[in-house]
């Protein structure tokens, strides 16, 4: 192997001492650990995660990202464009991106370094902002798109194509528009399906609809959404994964489709999805 890309999240409680130990295995058989810094994984630093750690391309063949499915998604968000695939070691809440837990980290490196692995390429979304003729921002997520109203503002409303077919004028506190890896997050709480995230297709999920007749929507990963946001009240705020924010307005529209780049998630024969979603149920 080239080398090993490690992105813990340092404000995680044991963090430090999981860095070490990857640090310790692989270097301890010849392989090169390039570590990110606490200043170069801080969410409030300018610049993205690619940028900061530009000069590792081409000089890794695997990320490992050490912390929760928060750190995870960041981490995907900005190094999508990065062939090498990314395995998750979980030292937070059990979520879904994470491959592993801390306790069978030994085991699981041995694998990594046989190279008995594989990967899943999972979709990712992109949103495009545009306010009249001007397109003010792209966005991309491996998660959900979310348009929401602001904490204090009123019902918002967004009218809602498919293609060039109207779908719905969806009235509420906004519209979730996941991938099959983001159903289980967001829009699972409100009240959308779950999907195996092998799957290609695209979840739009309301959240607190005013009208009972509205209920989640499947389309194939295809397909075009447009929303055009129809409020003159109320604050409206679209944001990617959750942890990108931008503030939107009346009448802007938003294109949301399926992403060009997509991020590798590296999986275990002996793990599965409809396992870990029977113990994440049973919590």
């Amino acid at each position: 192997m080239r080398g090993i890309g490690l992105i813990p999240n340092w404000e995680k409680e044991n963090s430090a001492l999981v860095v070490e130990r990857i640090c310790d295995f692989f270097e301890d058989r010849g392989v090169t650990v390039l570590t990110a810094e606490p200043g170069q994984t801080d969410y409030q630093a300018d610049g993205s995660l690619k940028e900061r750690l530009a000069h590792w391309e081409n000089r890794v063949d695997l990320f490992i990202v050490v912390g929760g499915d928060g750190t995870i998604l960041r981490a995907a968000r900005d190094l999508a464009c990065w062939s090498a695939p990314i395995l998750g070691i979980n030292v937070g809440h059990k979520g879904f991106l994470a491959e592993i837990e801390v306790e069978q980290m030994d085991r699981y490196l041995q694998y990594i370094l046989a190279g008995q692995y594989r990967y899943l390429e999972r979709m990712m979304l992109k949103a495009t902002v545009r306010r009249g003729k001007l397109e003010l921002g792209h966005f991309i997520a491996l998660n959900d798109i979310v348009i929401s109203r602001g904490p204090f503002s009123r019902i918002l409303t967004l009218n809602t194509s498919i293609n060039d077919d109207f779908l719905e004028n969806y009235s509420g506190d906004g519209v979730i528009i996941a991938t099959p890896t983001g159903s289980t997050g967001y829009s699972l709480s409100a009240g959308g399906p779950i999907v195996n995230p092998s799957l290609k297709l695209i979840v739009i999920t309301p959240i607190c609809p005013h009208s009972l007749n509205n209920r989640a929507v499947i389309v194939t990963a295809e397909e075009c959404i447009r929303m055009r946001v129809d409020t003159r009240q109320a604050q409206v705020v679209l944001t990617a994964d959750g942890q990108v924010g931008f503030a939107l307005e009346d009448g802007d529209e938003i294109v949301v489709q399926k992403a060009a780049e997509k991020v590798k998630l590296v999986y275990f024969g002996d793990n599965s999805f409809y396992r870990l979603l029977h113990q994440k149920l049973k919590d």
